[in-house]
């Protein structure tokens, strides 16, 4: 699906830490670097996996005002989890890229990578701080999500790529897979250190 960007100057960005084993393939496939764009949801109080936003490698952040009413979550809350996100995306930045900012992506074509969409908040997130640096083009690609979740992402992307669309009311990412576990960190350093000779 992506073969049109073999060997162009377009940059692979992998949202940690789903999003690296999938981009550290397509990468290698296409013959295209790979670099790092740490995303963290703002998750619910009461889970590790659902969020209402998201904050990205910038320090940018994307709240669904929505979500945030129809559950009733207090300004102490969002606030709580807001920097929890922060927190976990500072120290990614430091662990996975030395404290090395993302590199200027203004003029390039950018492929943003995870390990699928569930409701969007993350890649939004994405989207939006790497639109702020000025790419020619920011393109989505992810194994699997929902139609209505990749039907909002591709209003805010110029091409979306998803290999594995569901239907249904319900989602997680997981489910779409016939195996799957969270990411370490060791994981990641071992992936990133194996992909280094990638050009």
């Amino acid at each position: 699906m992506l073969q049109g960007y073999h060997g162009s100057n377009a940059l692979v960005l992998a949202i940690p830490a789903g999003g690296v084993p999938v981009a550290v393939e397509i990468a290698a496939r296409l013959a295209l670097p790979l670099d790092l764009a740490p995303v963290s949801k703002v998750l619910l109080p009461w889970t590790t996996e659902s969020g209402y936003g998201a904050v990205a490698f910038d320090g940018s952040v994307w709240l669904d005002d929505e979500a945030i009413e129809h559950f009733g979550l207090s300004p102490p809350q969002v606030e709580g989890a807001v920097s929890d996100a922060r927190a976990k995306v500072e120290h990614r930045m430091a662990l996975l890229r030395g404290g090395r900012a993302v590199p200027g992506l203004s003029g390039r074509r950018i492929v943003l990578v995870d390990d699928g969409i569930a409701a969007g908040s993350t890649m939004r997130a994405a989207i939006a701080a790497v639109r702020a640096q000025q790419p020619i083009e920011v393109v989505v690609a992810v194994p699997t999500g929902p139609e209505r979740s990749v039907e909002m992402i591709a209003e805010l992307a110029d091409e979306v790529y998803c290999a594995n669309i569901r239907g249904g009311e319900r989602f997680a990412v997981a489910g779409a897979y016939d195996h799957w576990h969270d990411v370490t960190e060791s994981e990641l350093a071992a992936l990133l250190e194996r992909s280094r000779g990638t050009p």
